[in-house]
């Protein structure tokens, strides 16, 4: 817009953006995902520029996005101590920079901060930028590789970094935490000791029974039963090393 002031101020938009996976810094026209996870093909953005005069004029343009099917095994992500609205305003120069150390070509996937407000946008001083980098045969660059040479490369990439900010910068790469037991895992492993309770508890059961079933079984008490009479009908009966069984008994009862 060749108008000076006010009515040059350009401000841009997304216009009927009904996906909701795109967004658009209005100041610099720079469009960015929001959420593009599970989404692949070509999406169609109409994007407007509209001046701030007392009649305001708009323009309009189509930007086509492609989404690959890259998998997202090989996304690395680049931790910088820079407010989020500040990296979006130097991604091309972030790009350039990165593709001439890491000597591959290099997208940005996504940048977010922690801050899930939209307002809180300039307040965070960290920034995650998702890249992912791919060889002059166009394959992907495994994770390990990018990681590997973002490291080698770290002093002069901060370095060079700092020329785009104006500022000291820190480039980390951000480790993913350990996998945490899923849900389904630790019902799993629930319902495998309940199980094992429950079998030792059902194992001890009859072991239980078995001894209690031995012990008044209705022949062992007959047994028993004609063993006290036998001895009662007969004192002097000899047991199987021929002693005198119940001697003692009548020696009392003749007292």
């Amino acid at each position: 817009d060749p108008d000076s002031g006010e009515n040059g101020l350009l401000l841009y938009s997304l216009v009927n953006n009904q996906m909701n996976a795109f967004d658009i810094d209005e100041n610099t026209g720079q469009v960015f995902t929001v959420a593009v996870a599970g989404k692949v093909g070509t999406f169609n953005l109409e994007v407007q520029a509209a001046d701030q005069g007392t009649r305001k004029l708009t323009a309009q343009t189509t930007v086509t996005v492609t989404v690959d099917s890259s998998s997202g095994n090989n996304i690395v992500v680049v931790v910088l101590n820079q407010k989020i609205n500040v990296v979006e305003r130097n991604i091309p120069g972030i790009k350039r920079l990165l593709e001439d150390k890491l000597s591959w070509k290099v997208y940005v996937i996504d940048i977010h901060s922690n801050e899930l407000e939209r307002k809180a946008r300039s307040s965070i001083d960290v920034t995650y930028m998702e890249i992912i980098a791919f060889d002059e045969k166009n394959n992907e660059v495994p994770a390990e590789d990018l990681k590997r040479k973002l490291r080698e490369q770290n002093s002069d990439i901060e370095m060079e970094l700092e020329k785009i900010f104006s500022t000291s910068v820190t480039a980390a790469i951000e480790e993913p935490p350990a996998e945490s037991a899923t849900p389904e895992l630790i019902a799993t492993i629930v319902l495998g000791v309940l199980l094992a309770c429950t079998l030792i508890a059902f194992l001890a059961y009859i072991v239980f029974s078995t001894k209690r079933n031995r012990k008044y079984n209705p022949e062992n008490l007959v047994k028993k039963q004609a063993e006290i009479v036998e001895g009662i009908d007969n004192p002097y009966a000899a047991d199987k090393n021929g002693s005198l069984k119940g001697l003692g008994k009548l020696e009392c009862v003749n007292d």
